[in-house]
């Protein structure tokens, strides 16, 4: 089925449907002229003095001329087909924690920094065809950024995180479980492969507990690999008054491997490769439009070089 990008330029259809009825009216009126005219007394001898017409062959040019206004009008309303289109399903979530501890320096230049920074370069090497989106975790967690393939659009929300109070690990977890349950199935069976990728530095202080997130992240076969932003040694400015703010290397390391996700302590690029390497692939497919605009485009090039040449053939002259 045709459908139209642009229809707003079928309106130009009404001067060309204008011209084709002021051709078939002219046509009619010479008709009727004829018709109506005196009688010729000797035929022989008119047939004599006025060449034969070209009968038919006339209206041939004038139609293949009004036809490829037709197409072209056509072509510039953007006519499209629904085609199925290959959809990958395979998805990834960066979940950055952005409690008020990741605004530590003991990581240079802050852990926060650190932590933006590797995540932007995690969505550089990720390939193009995986889904990813991004949550952001304090007191609550939230999607930033659904799955998808917009890379840009990651990559700006990244640089817009802005810290808040608490850390709720747990919920970042079942946030980003959600996020992989929104994925379209797209005809495919099953969910699709996941992987959760968090980035913290501190213990969680609200929210479920990371024990039933890891939990419900094996229920739904999702590894959650972990990396970990800063030392013991981590002071913060919290409401006047210095606070150290240590890095809960165990918990997220048991988050890892309880999942079957990867810990680190600096995520490097080879070695966050291992976070998809093993993913595999679930396609589905969606149905989009493919303009066809160049078919009519091309017929009417076609049209008005035949009714060019058949009006030259005929007449010595262009319609």
């Amino acid at each position: 089925m045709i459908r139209f990008l642009d229809p707003m330029w079928l309106l130009a259809l009404i001067p060309v449907l204008a011209l084709a009825g002021a051709y078939a009216a002219r046509h009619l009126l010479r008709r009727f002229r004829r018709d109506t005219a005196l009688p010729f007394a000797n035929l022989e001898l008119l047939r004599s003095l006025v060449p034969r017409g070209l009968g038919w062959r006339r209206h041939v040019a004038a139609g293949l001329f009004l036809a490829g206004l037709f197409s072209l009008v056509t072509a510039l309303a953007r006519p499209s087909v629904e085609v199925d289109e290959p959809l990958e399903r395979a998805t990834i979530i960066l979940a950055i924690d952005v409690s008020l501890s990741m605004q530590a320096d003991d990581v240079e230049p802050t852990r926060m920094q650190a932590a933006q920074d590797a995540a932007k370069q995690f969505v550089q090497e990720l390939p193009t065809s995986y889904n990813l989106g991004l949550v952001s975790f304090a007191k609550s967690a939230n999607v930033l950024v659904s799955p998808g393939k917009d890379r840009e659009a990651v990559n700006e929300a990244i640089d817009a995180l802005e810290l808040a109070e608490a850390t709720a690990t747990g919920e970042a977890v079942f946030t980003s479980l959600d996020a992989i349950k929104a994925v379209p199935g797209a005809g495919a069976e099953g969910p699709p492969p996941a992987r959760i990728v968090l980035l913290s530095d501190g213990y969680r202080t609200y929210g479920r507990a990371i024990e039933d997130a890891a939990v419900a992240a094996v229920e739904a076969n999702v590894p959650v690999t972990t990396i970990a932003f800063g030392t013991d040694a981590g002071m913060v400015d919290i409401a006047g008054q210095l606070q150290r703010v240590p890095v809960d290397r165990q918990a997220l390391a048991e988050l890892a491997e309880t999942t079957g996700g990867f810990f680190y302590e600096a995520a490097s690029a080879a070695e966050l490769t291992q976070v998809y390497q093993d993913m595999g692939s679930s396609i589905g497919h969606k149905t989009v439009p493919k303009e066809v605009s160049q078919w009519f485009a091309a017929a009417a090039l076609l049209l008005g070089l035949g009714a060019g040449a058949l009006s030259l053939l005929w007449t010595s002259r262009l319609p």
